[in-house]
């Protein structure tokens, strides 16, 4: 149908030029073509229930809906009228029978025109798709029209049609339709009164689009933005728990710290350098991702017969889980330590609980008891990397008594094995998180760079000294797990 002018709409105004409308569609579909590349580049299976990935898939989605409705505008106004609008079809000539009109599709829009002076009511070929009426049907008055939308929207389409027939104000507004086939669509509907010469509103003309994807695709969008920022909110609160659960287990020293502690001194030596005395430093290495708290742990502490426990370990996971599983751990080492239990039985009784614990997993870990009086070190490990040991420039790896992983095996057993250790000694305990390269599945990278720094060890005259070393050769890497590093220094 022609375009009807309103009183204050400029002479000067014409239609755009064929060569613009066409290029503006290619530039449309090139974009589109970008759109679908960066949905492809989003479509990844392995993390497909990750929210801010299904956040940026729904923000995809809405831009490919927002370039297909504008490419469906561009097509119609390159198309033009139908040219049946302006064929004369004789009045005897019978209306051919037409099918229900199929639903037109995402975007698409029709216009529509209500004469106030003549009750004429004129609609597109494509409202008539968007409402799945028949043309011959007829099109639908002004007092009809709103016995197509949904109830509860019926007063708003009243309000906006009463407001421009009497107030001349423009029509700019959306409600659900129900389709002759009983589908809902929304619409957004664009309109305004058009005047006669004296200014009195002689008809009214609308574009109707169907917005129904577009606002499905929004409402997405919305809905994925919300599950991304209650993911995130939960995992730093997660993360935050993680943490006070960690530093209330981890122990409390910094620094230094000899053990035992009231051990034997000698007028030339410090309490350090007494003979016998653990000097005994340690750090916790983060991963890259700070989100990443694990369940790694290191200990010392004294027992009661002036004996040291020294252990590190870990269990699989992060989070709260990983953390809390390391508290009960290490409070049931410390306990059994305490106790009295030796390294191997000490070790299979942790597996014990740790597979009939209520949240299974699995665990790593050394344990030593050291005797200062004897300089011998009673140990065990459950698939752990072995303790280094550093003597005279020169480093190796502890021979490793038998222990699988801790809760692998039920009612595994554990073996133990002792060391003599020398006055200068220095025993370095770690966890497998330390570098995050790996040459093979059997060998721990970080035990071998480790023995390489035999001769940095052999200078450092305190544990703390020797965790220097450590950091300095692993402290800038971006570790995919945390790791722990224990340094204990044999006093001379």
């Amino acid at each position: 149908m022609p375009s009807p002018l309103s009183a204050d709409r400029s002479a000067a105004d014409r239609p755009p030029q064929r060569g613009t409308v066409e290029a503006l569609i290619s530039q449309t579909r090139r974009l589109r073509g970008d759109i679908d590349a960066v949905r492809r580049g989003t479509a990844d299976e392995e993390r497909a229930g990750d929210p801010e990935l299904r956040w940026q898939r729904a923000l995809c989605d809405l831009a490919a809906h927002h370039l297909d409705g504008l490419g469906e505008h561009l097509d119609q106004l390159r198309a033009g009228l139908p040219d049946e609008a302006h064929v004369d079809v004789p009045a005897d000539v019978p209306a051919p029978v037409r099918p229900a009109a199929p639903d037109p599709g995402p975007g698409r829009a029709g216009s529509a025109e209500w004469n106030l002076l003549n009750d004429e009511v004129t609609w597109s070929d494509e409202l008539f798709e968007l409402f799945g009426r028949r043309p011959e049907d007829g099109a639908p008055t002004l007092d009809e029209l709103p016995s197509w939308l949904l109830e509860e929207d019926r007063g708003l389409l009243s309000a906006m049609v009463t407001d421009c027939l009497v107030d001349g104000k423009a029509i700019d507004g959306e409600f659900r339709v129900v389709r002759a086939d009983g589908a809902v669509r929304t619409v957004h509907m664009m309109g305004e009164p058009v005047l006669d010469a004296d200014g009195a509103t002689a008809s009214m003309w609308a574009v109707l689009r169907d917005v129904s994807e577009l606002r499905r695709s929004q409402r997405e969008v919305h809905e994925t933005r919300d599950s991304l920022r209650r993911e995130r909110h939960i995992a730093q609160a997660e993360r935050r728990l993680a943490v006070e659960l960690q530093e209330a287990v981890l122990p409390p020293w910094r620094g230094s710290l000899r053990l035992p502690q009231d051990g034997p001194t000698t007028p030339a030596a410090g309490p350090a350098e007494a003979p016998g005395v653990l000097d005994l430093a340690a750090h916790y290495l983060p991963s890259a991702s700070s989100a990443l708290i694990g369940g790694d742990w290191y200990d010392a502490m004294q027992l009661p017969d002036g004996r040291t426990l020294l252990s590190v370990g870990g269990l699989t996971g992060h989070g709260v889980t990983a953390t809390s599983g390391m508290a009960m751990l290490l409070g049931a080492l410390r306990g059994m330590a305490v106790a009295g239990t030796e390294p191997g039985p000490l070790m299979g009784l942790l597996n014990r609980l740790l597979d009939a614990s209520a949240q299974p997993a699995l665990g790593s870990a050394v344990c030593c008891r050291y005797d200062p009086r004897e300089r011998t070190l009673l140990w065990s490990q459950a698939g752990h990397p072995a303790p280094l040991l550093f003597r005279d420039g020169r480093g190796r790896a502890l021979r490793p008594p038998e222990g699988v992983l801790l809760g692998a095996v039920a009612d595994a057993a554990y073996a133990q094995a002792e060391e003599h250790l020398e006055p200068g000694d220095v025993l370095v305990l770690h966890t497998e998180g330390l570098s995050p390269r790996r040459t093979t599945p059997a060998t721990d990278p970080g035990t071998e760079r480790l023995l390489e720094l035999a001769p940095r060890f052999a200078r450092a005259r305190s544990a703390q000294d020797g965790v220097r070393v450590v950091l300095e050769e692993f402290g800038g890497e971006a570790r995919e797990d945390d790791a722990c590093v224990l340094v204990a220094r044999v006093g001379c």
